[in-house]
């Protein structure tokens, strides 16, 4: 009889929304798998596991990936900013956050960290889109609910409390 052979496990140590986490997982454990069940970080949402869906979107150094395409390993050089770092105090919501409550923009919820994520580093790029620019922006990310109109809404309104607000780039 033949002993089963386990899989090599590896510290990991991240910087997730200013912090620096450290876990022990293998070394094939998928990014989105990490913050969810080995940091507690269960904002990050798994929907495909393939990329197409969006909804595990985060950031990479600012800019937004699929966590689910990105093995944990990979991310020990980056700066990882989840939704739960993103206006993270109920009380000052970031202006995403804002407009996705003024403007309906979501409905079940299960795609909505993955809009906050893209939209928020979609913003720092282009501070006054339009109509059409929005939901070209979030053409990426899928919903099942809302049918897009309330969250093309919500990117307009949060460049609008951007600006109100005297914000720029994060």
């Amino acid at each position: 009889m033949t002993e089963p052979v386990t899989e090599q496990q590896l510290s990991i140590t991240l910087r997730v929304n200013g912090v620096h986490r450290t876990a022990t997982a293998p070394a094939r454990r998928l990014l989105s798998d990490f913050l969810r069940h080995d940091l507690g970080l269960t904002g990050t949402h798994v929907g495909c596991e393939h990329g197409v869906c969006g909804a595990c979107t985060i950031l990479v150094d600012g800019e937004p990936a699929r966590a689910c395409l990105m093995f944990a390993v990979t991310a020990q050089a980056h700066d990882i900013t989840t939704v739960e770092g993103i206006g993270h105090d109920p009380a000052a919501l970031s202006p995403v956050q804002q407009a996705f409550a003024e403007c309906h923009a979501l409905q079940c919820g299960f795609c909505t960290p993955g809009f906050i994520t893209t939209i928020t580093a979609y913003l720092d790029e282009n501070p006054s889109p339009s109509a059409e620019e929005a939901r070209e922006a979030i053409s990426g990310n899928l919903c099942r609910c809302t049918g897009y109109q309330n969250i093309v809404s919500a990117v307009l309104r949060a460049a609008d409390i951007r600006r109100e607000r005297g914000e720029g780039p994060r």
